[in-house]
């Protein structure tokens, strides 16, 4: 059964993250990826743990025209000091006062988590911000899990 459940005042708190900026593109192999990511911290060291992270952020260049930056992100055991490029790590990510899905569905479907969010955003007056996190829970068949949190603006 497809859902989309929405709450409008949640926090995303991430620990020991690493991230990787991601090319989307035909050419882009998500499983290859997720591989290499998670050789990277086996390296390490560290382990991952958790589901795949998405961040993706949005904004116009100087010719107004739309830039989509995206990053994957893992959760480990650890934190990794001296990471090398292309890889960061963060200790702790927080993103407070977001606006929330969570969603049961195709995974093809999954845009109408975000468009649902922004439609509550529009019809109760909320700024949110241009990055959302998107984070894959599992997949159950046909329909994969998802949470997603989108920044609200605040008002200063």
């Amino acid at each position: 059964m497809s859902k989309i459940e929405l709450s409008t005042n949640k926090s995303l708190k991430l620990m020991n993250v690493l991230s990787l900026e991601i090319e989307l593109n035909q050419d882009f192999d998500l499983g290859t990826t997720v591989v290499k990511m998670d050789n990277y911290l086996k390296s390490k060291g560290a382990m991952p743990i958790g589901p795949l992270i998405q961040r993706t952020v949005y904004s116009t260049n100087e010719d107004q025209q739309l830039e989509i930056h995206a990053y994957l992100m893992r959760q480990t055991n650890n934190f990794i000091h001296n990471v090398e490029a292309p890889y960061k790590m963060e200790p702790v990510i927080r993103v407070r006062n977001c606006m929330y899905a969570h969603y049961v569905g195709p995974e093809e479907k999954l845009k109408l988590a975000y468009d649902k969010i922004n439609v509550t955003a529009f019809e109760e007056d909320i700024t949110v911000a241009n990055e959302n996190y998107t984070i894959f829970i599992e997949k159950q068949d046909d329909n994969i899990v998802a949470d997603i949190f989108v920044e609200k603006k605040s008002d200063d």
